[in-house]
């Protein structure tokens, strides 16, 4: 089983195709090759350091609330 959370991107640099996303306070730089025309504050999955497709806000919300529900993350963590 994979999992993939949810996170909204907060740069793009175009020339390598990478971004930084952030989940609350934890940023990472993830590949957007594999998703087409993300901008900056729109969201993501992501999965080891691939952005695998984009979605809605209210997606993000919905799932970040059930992994938190679940015990996978914390209730506290904001997007």
């Amino acid at each position: 089983m994979c999992l993939a959370l949810p996170a909204k991107i907060i740069a793009i640099d175009e020339t390598t195709d990478m971004a930084i996303v952030a989940l609350g306070e934890v940023k990472k730089e993830v590949s957007i090759a594999l998703v087409e025309d993300v901008k900056i504050h729109d969201f993501v999955l992501i999965h080891v350091g691939y952005a695998l497709n984009k979605i809605s806000p209210e997606e993000a919300e919905r799932t970040l609330k059930l992994f938190a529900e679940a015990g996978l993350t914390d209730e506290s963590v904001n997007l």
